[in-house]
Order: C-alpha cells, then structure tokens, then sequence
C-alpha cells in the first residue's frame, strides 16, 4: 500500500470517460475543497481557486510540465478537453515524490493532467478510436485518436478534436418576486481546434517523450446579464486565441544511485481581444493583441543514499515575454530561476520530508525604471505521515509549507493599470489529516479509501481579481491578510455484486475564509467572496456486462458575492443532478459505444458567480467507434 504523504485526489481512466463533463474545469468540480469561477456555459471562462487561496497559487501541469500564463496568471481549464485525458491529479501542498523539477515546490496546490500512453495488445501496431458528441446549445464535437507502435521501444499518438457551440440556452431570474423573467444567453459561441502529436520511446533503464500542442479559437464573451433591463446590452466582446507549444521530457535512472530527469519547453500564445461600446454601450473600446513567449528548462537529479534515506536537487530557469499594442507598453521580460534541495526518509512506518525552494526573479522593460527589480526569496516545505499500528491501515499525516507569488506582468506593467510597486503574496499552509486504504479479496466490497484533512492557511498581501466593464479588464483588489479553516473528507469505494460492479464517490468541504486586513473596516473577519461555508459532491458508477450508468451531484452553500456580508450580497446555495447510460457493442473486431447523458436534470436556475446565469437541463450524445 503507497502512503499518500499529501492530500490528494484523483480522477482518472473509466471515472472520467462516464462523467458528464465537457472539460477539465468540470471535473475538478467533483474534488473537495475546489471552487471553479465559471462565467457561464461552455464559451464562459473557466478558473480554479483551491482552498480559498486565489486561482494564482494553482500550478497546473500539463504531461508534467506546468502550463504558463506570465501575462495573467490564469489558465482558463474551460479549454482542456477530456477525451484523450488520462488522469487527473489534485494536489494539495506538493506530490510525495521528490524526484521532481523545482517547478513542482513552488505552488500553494497543483493540477496534473495526464494525457493517454499508448497501450497495445499483442501484435497489434495502431488503435484508432473515432468520436463525434452532439446536443444541447447546437453542439457538435468530432474527434480523432490514432496510435501508432513502430517498434518495441518507439510510439506515437495524434489527438485531434473540433467543437463548435452556439452556447445559446435559456434562463429565468427573479427581480423581485420568484422567476419571473426568461431570457436568453448570449455571445457564449465557440469554435475551437485542439492538434495533439506526441512521441514515446524507451531507453536502456529510462525513457523519453516528446509532444507539440496546438489549440486555436475563437469565441465571444457572454457578459453579465443585467436585470433590471434584460436584453438591452448584447455583449459582443471577442476573443481569439493561439496556443502552440513543444515539450520533451527524459528520465533515466544510469545507476542504483543515481537517476535524472530533464525537462525542457517552448511555448507562444497570442491573443486578440475585442470589445466595441457601438455593440455594447457598458464597455470601452478595446481592440488589443497580445503575444507571449516562453523557455523553460529543467534538471532533477535523485540521489540515493541508502534505501530508506534520498536526496534530490532540481534546477529550473524560465524565460517569459509579453507583447502588446497597448499606449505606452513597457514590453516586459521576466528571468526565473527555480532551485530546489530536497530529502526523503522512509522508516516504513514513518515517513519524512522536507525542501527548500529558492526563487529568484528578475524584470526588465524596455522603459527604464519601470521594472519591478530583482526578488530573491527563500521558501520551505515539511511533510510527515506515520502509521500507529502495523496491521491497521491507517495513516496520519501532516505539512507546513511557505510559498511565495510575484505578481503578474499584467499586475506591474499594465498601462494605467499595472503597479510595478505592488508587493508579491505569501502564503502559509498547515495540514493535518488521517487516511484509511484497504482493499478485500472475495467480498462485496472490494475496496475503500477514505481520506479527512483539517488545514489552516493564511494569506498576506492577497490579491483579489475581479472583472469590471468587461471580462477582460479586471481590477486588482489587495485584501492584504486572509485567514482560511476549513476541512476537506472523501470516500472512495469499490463494490461488486456478482456481474454488477459498482464505484462510489464522496467528498465534502468546509471553509471558513475571513479578511482580517483592516481592523477598523465594518467588514472585518467577513467572509471572503465566492467562498461557501459548506459544499459537497456525489458521484455513482454502475456497470453491468456491456452496460454502464453514471449519476453525479454536485452541492454549493450558500455565500456572499462580495467583501460586504449583507442581505443584499447573499447567494442562496445551488445544485445540480447528472446522468449518463452508455452501452458497448462489438462487431468483429471493432468496438463501439453509444452513450447518452442528460444534465442538471431539475433545470436548477443558478449563477456560479453574480449575473453569470449557468444553463438549465441540457443533453448529450456520444458515439465512439474503437478499431
């Protein structure tokens, strides 16, 4: 049994391809102590805050190395689709593992998302599985995925996809009593194209991958639904987006005591933003691009010293570029250097970590003096989990962990907006939680997981985004010291009933997230925005012979939109039931599998986040074919 030293969760294979979900952002809704700020349907924006600690402490990691966003900070998870997605990973502190890149030490939580390995049986050389989804909002979602063994040692895999929604739905609101008013969701229209090309190969005591990413759209911008005149503003904001990136990675373990992992990639994004007043008299007039580049290089190299004793050191540097046509751009460059000392001890019942991460950062512009200068800071991570009894698999663990953030390129170097002034957040983390994992030969329940961890986290210097006349430009809020408690539980269990096999999932958070900046402030000790006391989620699989049903819940408590905790910024909780029925034919040697999925099945009215209405019931249906 593998001790999981940091809380974690996980999704992954069968789980993921039954939920009814279009992206990763969905999916991560069902892990505790997350909440996903969603702007409204599949074209609205998509980001994650774990923990209450800000979207800007997650690293999310693509095949293992971190997706970059030095403009803003924020990967939208709206834009990652699930159809060649293999695992995903939710970490909270760090992973257990040491032998990893400086990168992995320096955020609060991480996201891994681990995209498919070709797996090939017997002598068969390609796999090809051939998909088309279609329903609700004029839906239509065509993929490709093709494998290709060309020998012992070598692979390939080419993932493709196509979406195009109008994301047109209907709601209704309440401006005084009850629903009273429908409407219709606007400019939520995407149009996206997703090219994966990825290479796998095997080396005497190691192995190697390669992989070039490209994802292109376009798509509006839905913006706030206005109650007191519904249909007057028809939020025409654009947004057309170019991601390109190579990545290769190489592990290799050249003796008992030794072993390195390189990592290196390069990345360029560009992005057109749009929005005109002739269309939309509640925005300014916007017409920017903007262009990003980046170099990331990495070395992680593990020592062994005796088997219950290991070292690792990992270095990483990180180029970062942002161009703009903006009035009196500054056009920044960021220098990171990453580095990393880390040790393990394993005493069997006790296991023990600690690292050190050191972060250097340097800014440069073109304007002089307008750089935020040089920081160099030092920050520390202490992990434990030890079992009290030998024969009861029940595990107590613990972390301290200090992280540090600089602030966003759009943060310091906006024009009119950015403040090269403004100070970096920190972040403190406690953690203290019991885990239980068994598993049962020969009886109904196979399996059971179960995992509570209490936390303590405080934030200083925290930095609020929030959007103003449009999604795109947003205003910087600095709360300055937050203090989150709170408790995330989960149970996992796996059942067999004869033929039926059945999977269960449950998790729960508690979060109390107060602002303690101003002592003086009518709303001190409030909580902090969008952040619910109470939220928890469902997640039932069933199968039987050829076919199988999926059933998810989802519950978020109630909350205030904004830092005031008055009647007037009180948001009612909100909840959504899904199902899914899928069957498998097979014909000959091709497999195929029909599944049809209905969503928010009680047409629940809700707003994830104020004036963004989500999409009532809605359906699905999905065609595999398998050759």
């Amino acid at each position: 049994m593998q001790k999981k030293m940091s809380p974690v969760q996980i999704l992954s294979g069968k789980e993921l391809e039954k939920l009814n979900v279009y992206s990763v952002a969905d999916a991560l809704r069902y892990f505790s102590g997350v909440q996903i700020k969603d702007y409204g349907g599949i074209g609205g924006l998509k980001t994650v805050n774990i923990r209450s600690m800000g979207s800007h402490h997650v690293g999310v990691f693509y095949d293992g190395i971190e997706l970059g966003n030095a403009q803003n900070g924020v990967v939208d998870l709206g834009r990652f689709s699930l159809d060649n997605m293999e695992v995903i990973s939710l970490y909270n502190g760090q992973k257990s593992a040491i032998f990893q890149p400086a990168k992995d030490y320096s955020s609060a939580s991480a996201i891994y998302m681990q995209t498919r390995k070709p797996i090939f049986k017997g002598e068969k050389k390609n796999n090809l599985n051939i998909g088309v989804k279609g329903g609700s909002f004029s839906t239509i979602n065509p993929s490709l995925l093709w494998e290709h063994r060309f020998n012992e040692r070598i692979s390939s895999s080419i993932s493709t996809e196509y979406m195009y929604t109008s994301g047109r739905y209907k709601f209704t609101y309440a401006k005084k009593d009850g629903y009273d008013t429908t409407a219709v969701r606007q400019n939520g229209d995407v149009r996206m194209l997703r090219l994966e090309n990825a290479f796998f190969g095997k080396v005497p005591k190691g192995e190697w991958k390669a992989k070039a990413y490209l994802y292109n759209s376009e798509r509006g911008y839905p913006g706030a639904a206005v109650r007191e005149e519904p249909g007057k503003f028809r939020h025409q904001d654009r947004q057309w987006d170019t991601n390109l990136f190579v990545q290769g990675s190489f592990q290799n373990y050249f003796k008992p005591w030794y072993s390195l992992l390189a990592n290196g990639k390069y990345a360029y994004d560009y992005l057109h933003y749009l929005s005109d007043p002739r269309l939309d008299v509640t925005t300014m007039y916007v017409d920017n691009h903007y262009r990003q580049q980046e170099i990331y290089a990495s070395a992680a190299h593990l020592f062994t010293i005796y088997p219950w004793w290991s070292m690792s050191l990992s270095n990483d540097f990180q180029w970062n570029t942002l161009r703009a046509d903006l009035i009196d751009f500054v056009y920044p460059t960021r220098n990171t250097i990453l580095t990393s000392a880390a040790t393990s001890f394993d005493f069997n019942r006790l296991m023990l970590q600690a690292s050190l991460l050191y972060t250097h950062v340097d800014d440069n512009t073109r304007t002089k003096g307008a750089n935020a200068g040089t920081k160099n800071k030092y920050t520390p991570s202490v992990i434990a989990t030890w079992q009290p009894l030998t024969k009861l698999p029940l595990n107590v663990r613990a972390f301290y962990k200090k992280v540090f953030r600089m602030p966003t390129l759009n943060d310091l170097y906006y024009t009119f907006i950015g403040n090269k002034d403004l100070k970096p957040e920190y972040t403190t983390q406690y953690d203290v939680g019991i885990t239980f994992s068994h598993t049962w030969n020969n009886h109904w329940l196979k399996s059971l997981d179960l995992q509570i961890d209490g936390y303590y986290n405080e934030v200083d210097d925290k930095i609020i985004a929030m959007p103003t006349s449009n999604q795109f430009r947003w205003t910087m809020i600095n709360l300055g010291h937050v203090e989150i408690r709170g408790l995330d539980a989960a149970i996992r269990g796996e059942w067999g009933f004869g033929k039926v096999e059945l999977s269960t999932l449950f998790n729960y958070t508690y979060q109390k997230a107060q602002d303690f900046t101003d002592p003086t402030s009518e709303w001190y000790g409030g909580q902090i925005p969008y952040i619910p006391w109470h939220g928890g989620s469902i997640i039932l699989n069933g199968s039987y012979q050829t076919w199988s049903c999926n059933y998810s819940f989802i519950y978020t408590g109630e909350r205030y939109e904004a830092v005031a905790n008055i009647p007037e910024n009180y948001a009612q909780p909100w909840y959504t039931h899904d199902f899914s029925l899928s069957k498998t034919f097979q014909w000959g040697k091709t497999g195929i599998r029909v599944t049809a999925e209905i969503n928010n099945i009680f047409n629940q009215q809700y707003e994830v986040v104020q004036c963004y209405p989500m999409p009532g019931t809605s359906f699905k249906i999905k065609l595999n074919v398998m050759l």
